[in-house]
């Protein structure tokens, strides 16, 4: 289901721009919004909390769970943990712990670095059901160049330099989703007037586009939109994305520094 590719979007260094800040001690809080015909329902709620370390890292954690009266149709809990390299924002651990529709599932990467090679294990812990069994797999999955997952790519989006792009230019990385590799390619649209809040903020307009490994072309889901203010802070303000029926809309509610 898309929606948990946006909660988990929510819910980068080849292009740093000079005037955004360093990844900082700050808390961010969104409303995920369904739409369909006149149907406008708040589906459900995600936070993203960044504390940096005395280590050169910073760490993260995303918690996103459905509406009440979404969880008769889905119900979603999810948990994202990372550890990112403030340096070149480079993820060292990334863990997703998903509750989605009735199935678990468990998901743990750490990365290794050689040169341009990027290579991770991922650790899996499956159950389709609750009281089956939980199934454990293990891959090796490997790249070449830069690399993000989920978690890590909500930063690295904050920190390219749109202001030297014009609309139609991309930046493409690796993207280690679950226990597969993909190609995330964001492509920056221009600049646009967002409204949040019922107040107007100037945004870049951004597209991520997911596809497979092999061939770069083949997509593996729907793009996904995001508007990040034009300021030093560099704020996701909204995110979008389709979904087999509708849309969902994620606005931000809540930006703090701690």
């Amino acid at each position: 289901m898309k929606t948990k590719i946006i909660l988990s979007l929510m819910l980068t260094m080849l292009f740093l721009t000079a005037n955004a800040q360093a990844p900082r001690n700050e808390s961010l809080a969104y409303d995920i919004m369904f739409k369909w015909g006149l149907i406008n329902k708040n589906a459900g709620h995600v936070t993203l909390d960044t504390t940096m370390g005395n280590d050169g890292t910073f760490s993260s954690i995303l918690v996103g769970r459905s509406a009440k009266w979404a969880d008769k149709f889905y119900t979603l809990r999810d948990t994202l943990l990372g550890r990112v390299e403030i340096d070149g924002l480079k993820p060292v651990y990334y863990e997703k712990i998903a509750h989605e529709g009735g199935e678990f599932k468990r998901d743990i990467i750490k990365y290794q670095r050689s040169g341009n090679t990027v290579s991770a294990t991922c650790d899996r812990y499956k159950q389709k059901k609750a009281g089956q069994p939980i199934v454990y797999s293990q891959k090796l999955i490997s790249a070449e160049g830069y690399t993000v997952d989920m978690l890590s790519s909500f930063y690295y989006m904050r920190y390219i330099d749109y202001s030297a792009m014009k609309p139609g230019e991309s930046v493409t990385m690796n993207i280690f989703s679950g226990s597969r590799k993909e190609i995330l390619k964001i492509t920056y649209k221009g600049q646009e007037s967002v409204s949040i809040d019922k107040a107007d903020h100037n945004s870049y307009a951004i597209t991520f586009s997911f596809t497979s490994e092999k061939n770069g072309k083949v997509k593996t889901s729907d793009d996904l939109y995001a508007w990040i203010s034009t300021d030093s802070n560099r704020i996701p303000l909204k995110m979008e994305g389709k979904l087999p029926v509708g849309t969902v809309k994620a606005f931000l509610t809540n930006y703090s520094e701690k």
